[in-house]
């Protein structure tokens, strides 16, 4: 703990040198009673643990003053190994059944619509789900980023015209790790509802950096103008799905998640995120 906490190290060696500086104290007052000889040899010895400490602390100083605690958690060798074959066993084996199964399907019948579409979003899922198994440290513009190469050609095939406005800005860092990665998967989720119940032919991602009151915060938005939000949100075992899950979810990363009526028609799925997470 101590060689990767800095500051914890550096308050440990702290406490240990008030001790020994109490320890030299009670030697000043009481070393009369022990005899001048014991006395002179536990004051040199006292004071070399001491002015050691002291050393100690110096030393660290420096990084304990620079030392920032990792907003993410890096995982180790073999899980990254293992979950780079997870991916590739459902890129490789799953993926390629559906894309067979896909290619089965007759696209010019209007009864298998429904179900080419069922398999295309599955597709689509897989894809998404085996992108976000690596880049465990990657900031929220790199996972929208590979998102967007996802979702782009099933847009385009759907007819829903995609504005894309994720520009990062100087004014703060941009969210990495486990908030980067809930916030990627609300996008995800809005854009499924849209493919699925919106019935749009257009669709913005909007990401920008805010001032508040308190600070400032990254606010996150997906906007459609679709029929808007027509059904209330699921609760009991239906509540790990859709916009309950997306309210979990921007809880987890610390966030405010609001659902506001688009300009016109539509709905706007808003993620605010302060700086301090």
């Amino acid at each position: 703990m101590f060689r990767t906490r800095p500051p914890a190290y550096a308050l440990a060696c702290a406490a240990l040198c008030l001790i020994q500086l109490l320890v030299n104290l009670l030697l000043v007052l009481y070393g009369d009673q022990w005899g001048h000889g014991a006395t002179q040899r536990w004051q040199v010895f006292s004071l070399g643990v001491t002015g050691a400490l002291a050393i100690l602390i110096l030393l660290q100083l420096p990084r304990a003053l620079q030392w920032r605690p990792r907003r993410s958690i890096r995982p180790s060798h073999e899980l990254k190994l293992e979950r780079q074959r997870i991916a590739r066993d459902l890129h490789d084996q799953v993926g390629s059944q559906l894309v067979h199964a896909m290619a089965l399907v007759d696209p010019g019948a209007p009864a298998t619509q429904p179900l080419l579409q069922t398999l295309e979003h599955c597709l689509l899922d897989l894809r998404l789900l085996v992108d976000s198994m690596d880049g465990d440290d990657d900031a929220l513009s790199d996972r929208l980023a590979r998102l967007r190469h996802r979702i782009q050609p099933v847009l385009d095939h759907r007819g829903i015209a995609l504005d894309w406005d994720v520009l990062p800005s100087d004014a703060a860092p941009m969210p990495v790790g486990m908030p980067a990665r809930e916030l990627t998967a609300i996008v995800q989720e809005a854009l499924s509802n849209v493919l699925q119940h919106a019935s749009a032919t257009a669709v913005a991602i909007r990401l920008e950096h805010v001032p508040l009151a308190d600070g400032g915060a990254w606010r996150l938005q997906v906007v459609d103008n679709g029929k808007g939000l027509a059904h209330t949100e699921p609760t009991g075992s239906a509540a790990g799905h859709g916009i309950a899950g997306m309210r979990l979810r921007a809880a987890d990363a610390g966030a405010v998640l609001e659902l506001l009526p688009a300009p016109g028609q539509g709905l706007c799925v808003q993620v605010t995120l302060p700086e301090h997470h």
